[in-house]
């Protein structure tokens, strides 16, 4: 399973939902399916947008853990 850790990199950098959506250009609603965990599926280009506004690595976002 695949545990999206948007919350904890937001909190980190201090960083509001709003304040994300300008500065990386997607949605209100985009970013908080992909925050509650109910994205099937991120562009490449919206991980490197994350990625680039938060000063993080890919993997400080997306974790893998086994399911239970």
């Amino acid at each position: 399973m695949i545990i999206v850790n948007l919350d904890v990199m937001l909190a980190k950098r201090k960083m509001s939902l709003t304040e994300l959506s300008e500065r990386v250009g997607l949605t209100m609603a985009n970013l908080s399916v992909l925050k509650t965990g109910k994205a099937k599926a991120v562009r490449f280009s919206t991980l490197d947008a994350l990625c680039r506004v938060l000063a993080c690595q890919p993997g400080d976002i997306l974790e893998f853990t086994e399911e239970v």
